[in-house]
């Protein structure tokens, strides 16, 4: 793996279940893991425009590469998701690369807000 291209920070954001004072529960995201990746795909061939309720909504996806480690290994499309240049993306897919437990390969799709 090339380390120069490493050039982005990504934050991935887990999913928990928090307690107010009266009992209610919320969900809430809170961070799990900051490291430096490589961004790739924005504007894949999946991404695309549609519309929804009489406006145009951007459907943007891209590849996320980071190192493995055991806190990147723990990550899966459920529960998690990734936060980059202060936007959010949900993550769809995770690949393992031929589990050479060198790098993973996430694919994500742009959260809706």
């Amino acid at each position: 793996m090339v380390t120069a291209l490493l050039n982005e920070k990504v934050a991935f954001l887990k999913n928990t279940v928090k307690t107010d004072t009266v009992g209610n529960h919320t969900n809430d995201w809170d961070e799990y893991y900051t490291c430096f990746a490589t961004i790739g795909g924005e504007g894949m061939a999946s991404s695309k425009e549609e519309e929804i309720a009489g406006t145009t909504v951007e459907d943007v996806a891209m590849t996320v590469t980071v190192r493995y480690c055991q806190k990147t290994a723990a990550i899966t499309s459920t529960g998690y998701r990734i936060l980059f240049k202060g936007e959010f993306y949900d993550i769809v897919n995770v690949d393992h690369m031929n589990f050479k437990k060198k790098s993973l390969k996430f694919s994500c799709r742009k959260v809706r807000r």
